[in-house]
């Protein structure tokens, strides 16, 4: 399979979760991605345990909001970039970047301090993406991909 090339920062989708577009940081030394999520509400429906929660998958825009719902893969434990361990649920959710679209982890998190509101890590990466870390957006069609100043 040829890699694609992806920049530091990607517009993507995760139409699973109804999300048309949330910009991404591309971020090699996170394992797993996350996303900022808040009211998350655990739940069991059928014998299954579920999450539901709200995103803003738009930076700087709270009036822009996304309710969803997805079953819990699992409780994880991750250490932020700061170091310090956090405990954290866990779901699988379909990506689609640029025309391709396949299933990912993403932890959910308290991302609202950060200046991305979603962290694409290694694992959604791998096998399928290379990054240069000197442009953006190369999976977009229009993008301009000359000489990034971030």
């Amino acid at each position: 399979m040829k890699k694609g090339t992806v920049g530091w920062r990607e517009w993507i989708a995760l139409p699973g979760l109804g999300v048309e577009a949330v910009k991404a940081k591309v971020d090699t030394g996170a394992r797993t991605s996350a996303i900022h999520a808040w009211k998350v509400r655990h739940f069991e429906r059928d014998g299954r345990e579920h999450i539901s929660f709200c995103l803003h998958p738009l930076q700087d825009n709270d009036s822009y909001v996304v309710e969803a719902e997805a079953p819990l893969l699992e409780m994880r434990k991750v250490r932020s970039s700061n170091g310090q361990e956090q405990r954290r649920f866990v779901i699988e959710t379909e990506v689609e970047i640029s025309d391709t679209r396949y299933p990912i982890e993403l932890t959910l998190t308290n991302r609202d301090e950060m200046g991305f509101r979603m962290l694409l890590g290694r694992q959604a990466l791998r096998r399928r993406w290379l990054v240069d870390p000197g442009k953006s957006y190369l999976t977009r069609a229009d993008a301009d991909n000359e000489g990034d100043e971030d």
